[in-house]
């Protein structure tokens, strides 16, 4: 299954620098001030073979692995009430939830209301697909659409993010798509879940993203790269997170382990839960 048929079964304006492998040297503090992440989270996409079989099953094994922070994906025809109770009972929390732009354009009460119902803290969109990010156009009609859903996921009191890849950072007419979606959505409401791995694919610096529009980026998807550039488990390639999660202008608060093409997913949820806990910054 791929992100889509998971996701279907729910009922920026200037070119910034780019840069090789994601570091900043300066912003990494002495081991004096080193610390880590408090509370290790994944994606559930990365364990979306277990999940189709066994939701219950699944989250308690991420529980025992030590992940106390889930992000959704889907909810494989389980009720709100039902993953509430799940999560209740292993004592993590789910503070995101990822749905189609479909779902946001048509129906995002019934969004708002999962993600009251449950206990998430985020409404996140997380994907684009090619007819949708054809034209500069097409972006400020999301970035309308974000406005308007981030509104009213504010009166829920609920925030709003929009989740990319690295076709928001290849221009169209000079303009980079993830510059028009920063400069045209209001930074009260719109935040951005930074994947890292596909800043880092693209070539893009996340430090000028930072310094530009600063506390925009609360959410983060944690998967290395591999020297060959494809999908490595958090730890085993060369990303240098602890450079990025030092950097207090990003205003990051929860760090989501995925991988996307895992070929045992519990395995590599386990390798990356101990590389992510490991970093130091």
């Amino acid at each position: 299954m791929n992100r889509r048929d998971v996701l279907g079964g729910l009922t920026a304006l200037s070119a910034l620098p780019f840069v090789g492998a994601c570091s900043r040297d300066s912003e990494t503090p002495t081991s004096s001030t080193q610390r880590r992440i408090d509370k290790v989270g994944i994606q559930l996409y990365t364990v979306r073979g277990p999940m189709a079989d066994d939701v219950p099953g699944t989250l308690e094994r991420l529980a025992d692995i030590g992940y106390r922070e889930f992000e959704f994906a889907g909810y494989y025809d389980y009720s709100p009430a039902d993953i509430r109770g799940m999560l209740e009972e292993l004592g993590v929390s789910a503070p995101s939830a990822h749905f189609p732009i479909d779902v946001l354009r048509d129906s995002p009460e019934m969004a708002i209301e999962t993600c009251v119902a449950i206990g998430h803290e985020y409404v996140v969109c997380p994907w684009l697909s090619e007819e949708d990010r054809s034209t500069l156009d097409k972006y400020r009609q999301h970035a309308e659409l974000f406005n308007r859903v981030a509104e009213q996921c504010k009166a829920a009191g609920l925030g709003f993010a929009y989740h990319n890849h690295e076709f928001e950072f290849e221009a169209i007419d000079g303009v980079l798509p993830m510059d028009l979606l920063l400069a045209e959505t209001d930074p009260s409401l719109v935040q951005i879940e930074l994947d890292l791995y596909w800043v880092e694919f693209a070539g893009a610096d996340p430090f000028a993203y930072f310094d530009q529009h600063p506390g925009r980026f609360p959410l983060c998807h944690v998967k290395d790269m591999a020297a060959d550039r494809s999908m490595a488990d958090v730890g085993t390639g060369q990303i240098d997170f602890a450079a990025i999660f030092a950097n207090e202008r990003a205003g990051l608060r929860h760090y989501f382990v995925e991988r996307d093409d895992a070929p045992d997913p519990l395995a590599s949820a386990a390798n990356s839960f101990a590389g992510a806990s490991a970093i130091a910054f």
